[in-house]
């Protein structure tokens, strides 16, 4: 019987997912757009991370150890940039997808137009949706994140991280829309860096940010569909033709 209860559950969940797929590709298939369903993941990492203990430091006057990671061949060593978990991992940062790859087994889609299915949007903060993004020869990161900035009041986050140094993100523009009942809404602008904090573009609020009521607006049976597009920067881009 316990063998059978679990068996069932699995297929249930299995069921499941893939209704949730139908529906996103049901809704977004005239686009052409390929459709990724993401579940979510409790962070675990809300004890002190790097980002956090560097920015406590130089609160106290400490100054944190420099590190120059503007190019890629650089012999620093990067710390681990997923946004779920306070992993000691360090490396190269030409290895950092295969980390996050195998490690936190984060999936990876390509295409120049994605839309990220996130589910279970009901779930209690701090919850994450993390999925990375290839296009145009590179890697991005896609963090959702339902976060309560405020005591009792959750709101949505989202934002696009590419894998690379701050001098090859400003050649990009990424969008973020949702489009539903009749309602569209869009995000956009030029990603940061992996070498940057997610967390701290979170608290800076450079990102899309998503009250509870607004995010119920374009969500559907508790799941929020995001349409991803990347291109390059118009200014660099125009600079490249002269």
């Amino acid at each position: 019987m316990l063998f059978f209860t679990q068996c069932f559950g699995a297929v249930l969940d299995l069921i499941h997912l893939r209704f949730q797929h139908y529906k996103a590709k049901r809704v977004f298939s005239a686009a052409g757009q390929l459709v990724c369903v993401v579940n979510p993941t409790h962070s675990l990492k809300y004890a002190p991370t790097r980002c956090a203990a560097a920015q406590v430091s130089t609160e106290q006057g400490i100054l944190p150890p420099c590190h120059h990671h503007e190019a890629v061949h650089d012999p620093q060593l990067v710390p681990c940039t997923c946004p779920l978990f306070s992993c000691p991992w360090e490396g190269h940062l030409e290895v950092v997808v295969s980390h996050l790859r195998q490690t936190h087994r984060i999936n990876i889609l390509q295409g120049a137009e994605i839309v990220f299915l996130a589910t279970d949007m009901h779930l209690p903060a701090p919850t994450d949706w993390i999925i990375m993004h290839s296009c145009l020869g590179h890697q991005f990161l896609l963090v959702l994140r339902k976060q309560e900035k405020y005591e009792g009041h959750p709101q949505f986050f989202a934002t696009m991280m590419l894998i690379g140094t701050p001098t090859q993100a400003d050649n990009f523009t990424y969008r973020l829309e949702l489009n539903r009942n009749q309602r569209r809404l869009k995000w956009e602008a030029t990603p940061r860096s992996i070498l940057e904090c997610v967390d701290s573009v979170i608290s800076d609020g450079d990102c899309l940010v998503l009250n509870t009521s607004l995010a119920q607006l374009f969500s559907d049976n508790g799941s929020l569909a995001i349409g991803i597009a990347i291109t390059t920067s118009k200014v660099h881009s125009s600079e490249a033709e002269m």
